[in-house]
């Protein structure tokens, strides 16, 4: 599950920094809600929470997801902050585009 969550997670914030050079910086903690299966289908949905200077951090969460009533059921929640790098595995800050896209409206007051 913890490889799951990261190779989403690092698709997922590739995508929001349009860049494909992300790598992991932290994984906060976890705790399993529920057991998953061999077999259950698994969603891993992510929002970005907050974007600084050269990382971003994600909100993070798994849901097992039932094919016979079509309910959802959280399975781990986390947070997950990733960091643009170079060709040479230096940060390098994210674009400001990117910043503005995800900027706080409380930031603005």
């Amino acid at each position: 599950m913890l490889a799951w969550l990261d190779e989403a997670a690092a698709a997922f914030a590739a995508q929001a920094a349009d860049t494909p050079r992300m790598v992991t910086k932290h994984i906060a903690g976890l705790t399993f809600q529920r057991p998953c299966r061999p077999g259950q289908i698994i969603k891993i949905y992510g929002e970005v929470d907050r974007v600084g200077k050269t990382s971003l951090r994600l909100n993070i969460e798994a849901r097992r997801h039932s094919v016979y009533n079509g309910t959802q059921r959280v399975v781990v929640e986390t947070k997950m902050t990733f960091v643009r790098i170079d060709g040479d595995g230096e940060a390098i800050p994210i674009s400001e585009k990117v910043r503005q896209k995800y900027r706080d409206p409380k930031d603005f007051t």
